[in-house]
């Protein structure tokens, strides 16, 4: 007789268990780990999908209590051995269900039915495409760090290339190197947006073996993408975090470009860092793994530096005659001093102005999407709030379709966190004043006042509300590519890795925006986001300028992004987290407790610091908190903070586990939950 041990498909941590079923006679053949089976559970035996995990020839327990699995699921999607061990490390290791982490690993869950009128993500892209293009002959750089990376065998490998330095044209050798021997390619992009230019690079180069898999596509699309993956019928995979679980059966190369991302960890359970999670697939599956990036986390380059990473590093422009560009701080405290009230300094309107009559293209950057940053009352000051969350709401400068009257009006607000919406009000619903407006600058407020200023030029806008539509991250990047758009304006997605060879200048509007947010990553985030967002100018022959506005020019961030020095940087950065004791200097547990119920919620997270304090004292943990989240309530659920530092991760993760099942006992029923952040 065959049992199988089965992980209920129910997100719930009072089950996070398997169950032993019975396999009937006439599904031996077809019961497998990580097959997806009907069984019976709980009062009445109500029929629920699960995943098989294990399969064994014996029970521990009486025999007759077993129950027969009812039958397979229908069009299931079959989890690999590969896939089911890593979500066992990925509930382990991010204190999540099984379940939730086995519904991680599928990213496709269930067979979809052929349609002939879908049409394949790759080809949509290449139809916008280069077409085929002749391989470049690597320089002594690149080769260098091909050579470097095929050499190793035990451990990951970091690529610090500057902006330019043909990281791209490294990745492309690499990736032919595994096609000739019968291997395949993960790789892995931070953004949606760098889907259309990775895929045409790789295309152009390596041929038609790529897929995509990413969240914008139908749910038709990511299972047809899926399963040629499976079927062996492609060589490469290219997507964001979702990717690193695609079922390669002979995986020998997995390459995760902007490794410094903070995209690449998960904001929902199991809250996973991917570069981790592809440690551990590299490490099944024999695969080298590849990490690159301009700006390398200070987490990554310390690991190089320590020797657990390789380091290859390109400090020269690939492209013949490319120089990096001339970079200009300017003080918006003089401009205003000068009577300048306008968004753009100076040199930057007299730049644009440059570029508009030399046919040239221009970037501005500007972190914050909407028309303004919120809405306030001059009178008495009081700021329009999301009733569901403690944000004030942005102001977007779109028509909306009023749900009462059905009238469009023009003007919306709305919550960035649970997408709630209002009208702009007419008069300050606090005192009456009429005196009610927008305050601070978005991209839709800049893309007016580029409108205003320059008349003559053709503008883009790329941002989450521009590029709602399918396929608009393409086609703005395409019209922007082919010289139908002078400027292009956006928010972080346009400084990630493109490379537009009229683009010669960039205008960083607000670089103090990331600099002022409690986040102990801060000065670390700004240096990176105004280091890639310089390396779009002056990428081909043409000469580049970068433009960086500020109120607190003198920030070392922005002085050693503008001076290009990124080991200064990294040694003036681990001077702060080594003081502060903050990660990659020590581990950083962040557990989250949230509840609807706000006295259920104050009581739990009391107890929970006290009972972390208490275990933590004879390990020498330091406990900071309770603390209210830095946005407290998010659709009307209620969030509190307890942080643990240690010097080591695993200690951590011990007292994780035992407030998991404090937590589990004392409250059981008791609408209390938990999430954990670990670095």
């Amino acid at each position: 007789m065959s049992y199988a041990k089965v992980i209920i498909d129910i997100s719930a941590e009072a089950i996070d268990r398997a169950f032993t079923y019975r396999i009937p006679d006439e599904l031996t053949e077809m019961v497998r780990p990580g097959v997806r089976v009907k069984v019976p559970f709980g009062t009445g035996n109500r029929l629920r999908n699960g995943y098989v995990i294990e399969l064994s020839e014996t029970v521990d327990f009486d025999e007759s209590k077993v129950k027969d699995i009812a039958g397979l699921s229908p069009k299931a999607m079959k989890a690999t051995s590969d896939l089911i061990e890593i979500a066992t490390f990925m509930a382990r290791e991010y204190g999540s269900t099984l379940n939730q982490a086995l519904v991680t690993a599928l990213p496709v869950k269930r067979e979809i039915r052929k349609n002939s009128r879908r049409t394949d993500p790759v080809k949509r892209i290449e139809e916008l495409g280069y077409g085929e293009k002749e391989d470049e002959v690597l320089n002594e750089e690149q080769q260098k760090a091909v050579s470097e990376i095929l050499s190793e065998t035990g451990r990951p490998s970091l690529l610090y290339g500057i902006t330019g330095s043909g990281k791209t044209r490294v990745y492309i050798e690499l990736i032919r190197r595994m096609q000739k021997e019968g291997k395949q390619t993960i790789v892995l992009i931070p953004e949606i947006s760098l889907t259309y230019q990775t895929v045409n690079e790789l295309a152009s180069h390596l041929g038609q073996r790529i897929a995509v898999l990413h969240s914008k596509l139908t749910e038709g699309e990511r299972y047809e993408q899926y399963d040629r993956a499976q079927k062996g019928e492609i060589d490469v995979m290219v997507g964001a975090r979702s990717a690193i679980f695609t079922p390669f059966e002979n995986l020998g190369l997995i390459i995760i470009d902007e490794e410094h991302e903070k995209a690449y960890i998960s904001d929902t359970s199991p809250r996973y860092d991917v570069r981790e999670v592809a440690v551990r697939r590299a490490e099944l599956s024999g695969a080298k793994l590849l990490l690159g990036s301009a700006t390398p986390s200070v987490e990554s380059y310390k690991k190089a530096l320590d020797g657990e990473y390789s380091l290859s590093v390109m400090k020269k422009r690939a492209s013949w005659g490319a120089r990096l560009p001339e970079i200009i701080v300017s003080d918006m405290r003089d401009e205003l001093a000068q009577g300048n009230k306008n968004v753009f300094s100076l040199k930057l309107y007299s730049l644009i102005c440059d570029r508009l009559e030399k046919g040239e293209q221009t970037m501005l950057f500007l972190n914050r999407r909407g028309y303004a940053g919120f809405v306030s009352c001059r009178s008495c000051g009081f700021v329009v709030k999301c009733p569901h969350c403690d944000v004030s709401l942005t102001a977007h400068n779109d028509w909306y379709r009023d749900p009462d009257t059905g009238v469009r009006k023009a003007a919306l607000l709305s919550c960035h966190y649970c997408g709630y919406t209002a009208p702009m009000p007419g008069r300050c619903p606090e005192c009456g004043s009429k005196f009610i407006a927008p305050f601070g600058t978005g991209t839709q407020k800049l893309e007016q006042a580029v409108k205003r200023t320059f008349p003559g030029a053709r503008v883009l806008r790329m941002d989450a509300d521009s590029t709602q539509a399918k396929d608009a991250h393409e086609k703005i990047l395409s019209e922007f590519r082919n010289g139908n758009a002078d400027i292009l304006i956006g928010t972080q997605m346009i400084v990630k890795g493109h490379d537009f060879p009229n683009v010669t200048l960039v205008g960083i509007v607000a670089a103090d925006q990331s600099i002022n947010v409690p986040d102990y990553g801060a000065a670390e985030r700004t240096y990176q986001l105004l280091t890639q967002a310089s390396g779009r100018a002056g990428r081909g022959e043409k000469e580049g300028a970068v433009v960086i506005q500020s109120y607190e020019p003198s920030h070392y961030a922005i002085q050693m992004a503008a001076g290009r020095n990124y080991e200064d940087f990294y040694k003036r950065e681990m001077g702060f987290r080594k003081l502060m004791k903050y990660p990659p200097e020590v581990s950083l547990l962040s557990v989250r407790l949230q509840s609807e119920d706000e006295g259920l919620l104050d009581e739990a997270s009391a107890r929970a610091a006290g009972l972390l304090t208490e275990q933590g004292k004879y390990v020498g943990v330091t406990v900071i908190g309770p603390c209210e989240a830095g946005v407290y309530r998010v659709n009307d659920v209620y969030r509190k903070v307890i942080y643990l530092k240690h010097e080591k991760r695993e200690i951590l993760l011990k007292l994780r586990d035992t407030l998991q099942e404090f937590i589990r006992t004392e409250y059981k029923n008791r609408k209390i939950f938990l999430n954990y952040d670990i670095k």
